[in-house]
């Protein structure tokens, strides 16, 4: 019986097809325009590279760079209160598989060449300590800032199931990227653990959780629940 070679599909050799996977608006609402309010630069939180750098997979670069002027590499002085050290220890903590890039501002933004990185913006892939990905939690750098944060229950339910499926063929596919979430998944556990607090979980089954740092237990909530901040408490 002659024997077949099977290899792992690589989804990165397609990235226009792993964008079109994952181009639903995040909320019915332009979420945008809630937060550029409390911005002083006016702009969305998530597209002003002052407050968030999006960090793009070599492979995303080659494609976008050759398809769009919307990017070009960050730098680390676009921002006057940025400083040589501050830079370099975002660069330092930058995988070697990624770069971050800068863009021109959202408004010259082009959705269609939007990075991975700015679709799944608030989320990151939650992995447990026993490796398994269950849904979405978000970085909670972002808390003071992101009406999303505040507002979970705005998220549609197609948004999640688009970023549960083209994250479940990248980790498919690499195991290091796997893992890196799965770093970033412990990190939040330390950083939730020093704050008292429980991560808010949209879970791959379709409802909210609330995890338990420590023992990673979970309790089901109502997204109305869930905590607001900043400027969004009222």
């Amino acid at each position: 019986m002659t024997k077949k070679l099977f290899r792992l599909h690589n989804p990165f050799h397609n990235i226009r097809s792993l964008y079109d996977g994952f181009d639903s608006p995040i909320c019915a609402l332009d979420c945008g325009e809630k937060c550029a309010v409390h911005n002083p630069s006016g702009k969305p939180f998530c597209c002003d590279i002052c407050q968030a750098v999006p960090a793009v997979y070599q492979d995303e670069w080659k494609y976008l760079k050759t398809e769009t002027g919307l990017w070009r590499a960050w730098q680390g002085n676009e921002c006057s209160d940025d400083t040589q050290a501050g830079a370099e220890k975002l660069l330092s903590e930058t995988p070697d598989n990624m770069l971050l890039l800068a863009c021109l501002g959202p408004q010259h933004c082009e959705r269609p060449f939007r990075s991975l990185s700015c679709r799944q913006f608030p989320f990151f892939p939650y992995v447990t300590a026993d490796y398994r990905f269950v849904g979405m939690a978000y970085d909670w750098e972002f808390e003071q800032t992101c009406w999303v944060i505040s507002n979970l229950g705005n998220v549609t339910e197609e948004y999640r199931r688009q970023f549960i499926e083209v994250h479940d063929q990248v980790f498919a596919y690499s195991q290091e990227i796997f893992e890196s979430y799965q770093a970033h998944s412990e990190r939040a556990r330390e950083q939730f653990a020093m704050r008292r607090r429980r991560i808010p979980l949209l879970h791959r089954n379709g409802g909210y959780y609330l995890i338990s740092p420590g023992s990673e237990r979970m309790q089901k909530v109502e997204a109305e629940r869930l905590i607001k901040f900043g400027p969004y408490r009222g």
